[in-house]
């Protein structure tokens, strides 16, 4: 009977996963082995683009992708893992409970945004953590056309001043414009707790944060929290009202909950630590990849982050050494010491930086340049051919 790997998760970690397991089985003629991922849908969600507009469109279907390289695809959602009978119950398309079993277990269940109990967030505020509630984003700004003309349909406030909060915010002007009109009156307003513009991308690259968001009139209310949202606007934490028909929340994200269910240490995300092949630790059957594995990236204390960057060479690895730990060879140690950022900022370009310390590199279209690369070709999936998609599978690709 062929042994089973069953992946949990088709995004980034999961996808590269499928490719790199089967990609080492066919080098060392391996037919014993079966591989298969377990997802709601056979398709790569784009989402470090859902900031974006045309949301709906950011999908890659994968499905031909895995029948070329012999990876069976089941649609479903997992519910619970069972670690003593090496069981995973799903509920199928048509609603019913069912349950997988496997020998070894790959959880690349990925993250979702962490929803406080903030007041009136859950009923009024938007969000782009997931491709429905991008389109619902959508959807929403283009219903303002047929609104009013007033300062709250006119006002966008986003709640936290990370990474998509940035892109989320930059873009936004040209979004609104396009919906409102060139010469509507716009107001776009970044909430968040820091002392400084761009504090949590750190001193060089938050100049270029702070001149863009000058040149593209995007508004920090610094030393602030939302503590309250309705329908018509924002409460902040010094009793400051905003007007604001639209309210995006992007304060942060968490693993999956699944994480949960595996005995193991978990970070204050709740990422499962792994060892350097990506292993969950204590568990000799279990790895974890992408969002959901607390793995170091290096000899000096770096952590891989929630990060398709980091997600796609996770992948890589834990696909590769869970297939090397059924073939008896030599697993590859996970290792990724160079970092970079490219951040979106909307019409005034992009800025993209190397290193833990985010030393820009490159500026405005410059950057921009290079974001839509990397938006529109680096991170998609290979095409469905087996030796194109093995040749991109391998965690031994070096890193640009």
């Amino acid at each position: 009977m062929k042994q089973q790997i069953l992946i949990i998760g088709a995004g980034f970690g999961g996808m590269w996963t499928a490719l790199s397991a089967t990609r080492l089985f066919d080098i060392h003629g391996h037919h014993d082995a079966e591989v298969t991922v377990l997802a709601p849908q056979a398709e790569l969600r784009v989402r470090p683009r859902f900031y974006e507009p045309d949301a709906h469109r950011l999908v890659a279907p994968i499905d031909e992708l895995f029948e070329a390289v012999g990876v069976k695809f089941i649609k479903g959602a997992a519910e619970s893992i069972d670690i003593r009978q090496k069981s995973v119950g799903y509920i199928d398309t048509s609603g019913t409970p069912q349950v997988l079993g496997y020998d070894k277990l790959v959880l690349a269940t990925g993250s979702r945004l962490a929803m406080p109990n903030t007041q009136g967030v859950a009923e009024y505020a938007f969000d782009v953590d997931q491709i429905e509630q991008a389109v619902r984003l959508e959807n929403h700004l283009k219903s303002l056309a047929g609104l009013p003309d007033s300062k709250g349909r006119n006002t966008v406030v986003v709640a936290g001043g990370g990474f998509t909060g940035i892109e989320t915010a930059t873009e936004m002007p040209a979004r609104l414009r396009v919906i409102l009109g060139e010469h509507a009156d716009l107001e776009v307003i970044i909430v968040d707790r820091s002392e400084k513009v761009g504090a949590s991308m750190g001193d060089e690259i938050s100049q270029s944060i702070a001149e863009a968001c000058d040149e593209l009139g995007v508004k920090w209310r610094l030393k602030s929290s939302v503590v309250a949202v309705d329908e018509n606007g924002v409460t902040l934490d010094d009793g400051q009202r905003i007007e604001a028909k639209t309210v995006v929340w992007t304060t942060g994200v968490r693993a999956s909950s699944l994480t949960e269910q595996i005995p193991g240490e978990r970070d204050y995300l709740g990422r499962l630590h792994v060892d350097s092949h990506l292993k969950v630790i204590g568990q000799q059957d279990i790895f974890a990849t992408g969002d959901v594995a607390y793995a170091a990236t290096d000899d000096l204390g770096n952590h891989a982050l929630m990060t398709c960057q980091h997600a796609i060479v996770l992948g890589r690895h834990a696909g590769n050494n869970v297939a090397a730990q059924i073939l008896g060879v030599d697993p590859i140690s996970y290792s990724q010491p160079k970092y970079v950022t490219c951040l979106d900022l909307g019409g005034w370009g992009a800025v993209y930086t190397e290193g833990w310390d985010r030393q820009v590199k490159l500026t405005r279209q410059e950057g921009k340049s290079l974001k839509t690369q990397i938006n529109t070709v680096w991170i998609y999936p290979p095409i469905a051919n087996r030796d194109a998609a093995w040749a991109a599978a391998d965690p031994l690709i070096p890193i640009a």
